[in-house]
């Protein structure tokens, strides 16, 4: 089990239209020019947008793989420890930032623009 930083970014080629911008510590991952998450390669953590019913239940739930990051507004982001979690459920946790954040027409031709 666990996901290593390449497998990671390797993961982020499945979505469109995904852009990386580095700062210091960071990488930030971008939807149409909107946040959806960010890795720091040091920690080898991930910090994924979500509803704040989804960060909750995952850190109540698994508090060894999941933490709180932050709130705004209605999301709520939570760290992923990307060496506890295996590649399906990250990628589900990625795709649903991602969707949370990407344009109708990019849900659209993804296919995910029917989901819950």
């Amino acid at each position: 089990m666990g996901v290593s930083v390449d497998e990671f970014l390797d993961m982020l080629n499945e979505l469109p239209e995904v852009k990386q911008g580095h700062g210091s510590e960071w990488i930030s991952l971008k939807v149409n020019g909107k946040g959806f998450g960010y890795l720091w390669e040091r920690t080898e953590t991930v910090g994924l947008k979500s509803t704040i019913e989804e960060q909750l239940a995952l850190v109540a739930e698994r508090p060894d793989i999941f933490e709180i990051q932050f709130t705004a507004g209605r999301f709520g982001w939570v760290v992923v420890h990307l060496t506890k979690i295996d590649r399906e459920e990250l990628f589900e946790l990625v795709t649903e930032a991602w969707r949370l954040t990407a344009p109708k027409h990019l849900l659209q031709a993804a296919g995910l623009d029917d989901l819950p």
